[in-house]
């Protein structure tokens, strides 16, 4: 076999990607990952600076997707959790609501406040309870209609859809509308209820790192930009030619779009933006709830930031002794802030939430994320599982042929791997 040639080339070194050429190895094929940037992990990327760990986007490990499960080793993650519940912001205050399974010493106070009413409440734990006796594959073949549409048929109340529902998943889906499919809503809250949400100790980086640790010690190339597909494999920028019989376009969906053509028509996008900010701990303002790693929710309808947490709270390593950073995220293309002045607007919301502290707080880093999710709805998510093979010896593989979920990414891949294979070995 010529130094260039393997029997499958994966364009793209994201979670798809990887996901993939583990599968190919694993089956004991050959496998090249060409990846454009410096290193692998495509949207899930965690950066240092100032001793902080940063990812690239609020990002989260939801413990019970079962792809996750399949592949990854939580232990050798360190694996570090978010209180199962959420502490929501109304009315000029904050209210935890908590899961009653996981912390029924605080479901009394999650049962009087606010957010929505009993009769919502109860509601709610039912249908948790539905889900968690129902398997993904189900949840995914569910009603095809918005969630907004769908909650609204479960009984929900307008006050707990727009104090609970729209900041929590949209802040998720980055769909405030709540536009997104109502089976995508009803699979997160599934994985919400069966598990719990955590970050690496060391970043959300960790998970590809692991990924490619898997991979054989040549399989991955960094900086190898994909001009073009050709025949039977792929033309770099450098004008290198790289042949396979099995080519996977595993990039987001505008570059797939780009190298597929027609044959891949570009979903579209939603974008999200997220501030990382530092602070003293101990004297930052934060309400004693996020001493325990709560996620922040906006249901006042004001301020740019949709949803925030105190990473520190989480995993220690995200910050260095004695610091907090502070992750708020907006949600939104971020063209929409162009020329805005997010971060005095984000601050502004911050004194309102916790006082003359957040006036000290440092800005660390503003990451704009135009393609963090790809466009989702009703007709475009049936099937839930899109074909990946677009044509002798060439598959696609992304979160944009499943959902966009870290579960999304790595089934689409996984299952691109093992079509791949059965291409080359007939």
């Amino acid at each position: 076999m010529a130094e260039n040639a393997v029997d499958v080339i994966v364009v793209g070194g994201g979670l798809a990607g990887l996901a993939c050429a583990r599968e190919v190895t694993n089956r004991g094929l050959t496998v090249r990952v060409l990846e454009a940037s410096d290193r692998v992990g495509g949207r899930v990327r965690t950066d240092q600076v100032e001793g902080f760990l940063l990812d690239r986007g609020f990002q989260v490990l939801l413990e019970a997707y079962p792809e996750c499960r399949r592949l990854l080793d939580y232990a050798a993650l360190d694996l570090c959790r978010f209180y199962p519940g959420a502490l929501i912001r109304m009315n000029g205050r904050f209210h935890r609501v908590a899961d009653p399974r996981r912390h029924p010493l605080h479901a009394i106070g999650s049962a009087t406040s606010p957010v929505g009413s009993t009769a919502d409440k109860l509601r709610l734990l039912g249908l948790a309870r539905r889900l968690r006796k129902t398997t993904p594959e189900a949840i995914l073949q569910g009603p095809i209609r918005s969630a907004a549409l769908d909650l609204e048929k479960e009984g929900f109340s307008p006050g707990i859809i727009e104090r609970f529902f729209r900041p929590f998943f949209g802040g998720i889906l980055l769909d405030p509308e709540l536009e997104v499919p109502a089976r995508l809503l009803r699979f997160y809250l599934q994985m919400f209820a069966s598990g719990p949400v955590s970050v690496p100790g060391g970043g959300m980086e960790e998970i590809p790192r692991q990924l490619a640790a898997g991979l054989p010690s040549n399989a991955v190339r960094t900086g190898s930009v994909v001009a073009r597909l050709i025949d039977g494999g792929v033309q770099l920028a450098s004008g290198e030619e790289l042949t396979a019989p099995v080519v996977v376009v595993a990039t987001q969906a505008s570059e797939a779009s780009r190298l597929l053509g027609d044959v891949l028509p570009d979903p579209g996008v939603r974008g999200t933006t997220t501030l990382y900010f530092s602070g003293e701990r101990g004297a930052d303002g934060a309400p004693p709830s996020s001493d325990d790693g709560i996620l922040i929710l906006n249901a006042e309808g004001a301020g740019p930031v949709n949803h925030l947490a105190f990473m520190d709270r989480v995993a220690e390593g995200y910050a260095p002794a004695g610091r907090s950073l502070v992750a708020a995220n907006v949600l939104g293309t971020p063209e929409n802030h162009a020329g805005d002045d997010l971060v005095g607007r984000v601050r502004q919301q911050m004194r309102e939430w916790f006082g003359a502290p957040a006036e000290g707080w440092h800005h660390l880093e503003t990451y704009r994320i135009p393609e963090a999710h790809p466009r989702q709805t009703p007709s475009s998510f049936d099937p839930p599982l899109r074909p990946l093979r677009v044509g002798p010896g060439l598959l696609v593989a992304g979160d944009h042929r499943t959902n966009a979920s870290l579960n999304g990414a790595l089934q689409s891949g996984r299952i691109a791997g093992a079509q791949a294979v059965e291409e080359v070995t007939g």
